[in-house]
This record gives structure tokens, sequence and C-alpha cells, in this order.
């Protein structure tokens, strides 16, 4: 057998008899299986839910490893991949991977970042005409056998109010759209000098807290986006603001959020809780105005099924097989 490799800017020959070791950390779909396996190159071991104690003794057997949000790969574990080349994650967010570390040590990191950005963008509507329309409540009523039609009839629309898009990346450009597309007026804030032609426009920050009814926040979790919305910005915020935070936890400064409820200075608030961020927020879920979910933001079958193929493309192009 023979295969042609390119790591990085490291070039290797013809090998003969070679197989590239894979390792599948976490769950792909089906499709994404299908196809790795008809690369005769790859050598691909499925492990899932590996304690860390574990996968350090594992990885260092590996040149490729597929994560997607349930595996964490901190500098204590890299310290043993000695033969790794490239760590693929399945989806948008990095902040499980020590980015700066692999790359110290020439491992590449990718993800795949157009996979889950319909589905994330679809899930920020579904959550904003949910809370506008009662949805969740009004669902576990009448499966109660309750007739409270009273309770829940003063929805509202989400036509011609202010939407705020917190991030314009390929997720909020995604939500933009379909916010236009349903007669709101979007605006959006961005670090970066992003321009568009759909009908959104581009504010400060402050603006967009001050304007918008529903606010949206789109950005990854780093040393800059951490607690970027806080007390001073709930202060800037309508009183009846709905918002919806699918980003990692540390975007939202959560005392702050707790006191923002408490005080009602927000209408309600939308959150993708993890598994391992459950028993720390039992206080705001337990909260009338908080509707959360369990991390269902970027899961659909499309999205798993278009990740699961980014996998494989990233990994084919990467070895050059």
């Amino acid at each position: 057998m023979t295969v042609r490799q390119n790591f990085g800017n490291l070039k290797y020959g013809v090998l003969e008899d070679y197989l590239i070791k894979v390792l599948l950390a976490d769950k792909l779909s089906q499709r994404a299986l299908e196809l790795l396996g008809e690369i005769p190159e790859f050598d691909i071991d499925t492990k899932i839910d590996l304690e860390p104690e574990r996968l350090k003794t594992e990885i260092k057997n590996y040149e490729a490893v597929v994560i997607r949000g349930e595996t964490h790969l901190g500098e204590d574990i890299l310290r043993e991949a000695d033969n790794l080349k490239i760590i693929v994650r399945a989806g948008i967010d990095l902040d499980n991977v020590d980015v700066e570390f692999a790359r110290s040590r020439n491992i590449e990191v990718k993800n795949t970042p157009f996979a889950a950005s319909i589905t994330a963008a679809e899930y920020t509507l579904a959550q904003m005409l949910g809370i506008c329309r009662f949805i969740g409540p009004a669902y576990k009523s009448l499966k109660e056998h309750k007739w409270e039609k009273d309770r829940f009839k003063n929805g509202t629309e989400l036509f011609g109010k202010t939407a705020g898009v917190i991030g314009f990346g390929r997720i909020g450009k995604e939500v933009a759209k379909r916010e236009v597309a349903v007669g709101m007026n979007v605006v959006y804030y961005d670090v970066t000098d992003v321009e568009t032609d759909i009908g959104a426009r581009r504010v400060s920050l402050d603006e967009l807290l001050e304007v918008s009814d529903f606010i949206s926040i789109h950005v990854p979790l780093t040393e800059t986006t951490r607690h970027l919305v806080s007390s001073a910005e709930f202060d800037k915020m309508k009183k009846d603001v709905v918002l919806i935070n699918l980003t990692r936890e540390g975007v939202v400064d959560e005392t702050a959020l707790k006191q923002a409820l408490k005080d009602k200075k927000i209408r309600a608030v939308a959150l993708d809780v993890q598994e391992s961020e459950l028993r720390d927020k039992l206080e705001l879920i337990d909260n009338e105005n908080v509707f959360p979910t369990p991390y269902l933001g970027v899961s659909t079958r499309e999205g798993e099924e278009r990740a699961g193929v980014d996998v494989f493309s990233v990994l084919k192009e990467f070895f050059n097989v």
C-alpha cells in the first residue's frame, strides 16, 4: 500500500505498507464512518468516552484524533501525543482543545465551522418564537390537563421588532438572514469590520443593547469575550428584552444574569446547557423566565451529517489520500 502525506509544512515521501492511525474519540454520523471506511490508508479506531487517564496512554498511538464537544484535549493529554499530527473538532467551538499548546507541538487543529451554522441559526429563531408564544409552558400546561389560554394569550410577534446579533460570523449571518425574512429590523455588532448586504445594520455594542427587543449571542469564549455581557450591559438593555444565549459558559456573566432576572431587567433568557454545567445552573434552570435546553443548539440530523462529512474532507485533504 502506498500513501503520500502532507503533514502541515512537513512533507513526507512515499511510504510502503503504511496506515494512518485515526482515533474517533466522540461519536460521528454513520455517513462519516462510511466515508472514512472507504479510505484504505486509514486505520480507524472508535473509542468513545475514554477517561482522561486512559486517553493519555492511548493518544500516543495516533496521528489523527477526531472529537466533538465531549472529549477535552488539554496540555496534560497533548504532552503524551508524540505522533499526533492533527486534531479535528466536528463542530465549531475549540474551547475543549488547548489550541496554542497543540500548535506549539506542530499539531494542526481544525474544526468544521460550516456544518452547524444553519442548525444553530434555526434553533435561535425557534427559541425566540417559543418564548414569544409561550410554547414550552403552554405545552406543559396542557399535558397536565389544564386549559390556561388566558395565561398564554398575550404573546408577541417577531414582525417589526428589532433583533440584535452579537457576533456576525457564519452563524450570526445565518440568524440575521432569517430575522430579516420574518420582518425584523436587524442590527449587529462584531469586533471585526464585517459588512453585509442582507438588510442588517452594523452598530456599536452599546447601541445594539439599547435598541434591541431580542438579542442573540454568537461569539466563541475567549479572554476578549469573557463576560462580554455583564451588569453594565444588562443596565443598557430594554426592560422586556429577550436574550438568546447559545454560546459557551462565560460569555455572559452568570452572576449578573441572575441579578438581572431577579430585578426583572430582562423578560427572558434562553440557555443551551451542557451536561457538565447542569448542577451549577440549577438556580437558573428553575427560574420561570429561563428557557433551558440540553445542548440542542447544534444538534440536528442534517447538521451531524454535514459535520461528519466535513471531518472526512479535512482528514482526506490533510493526509493527501
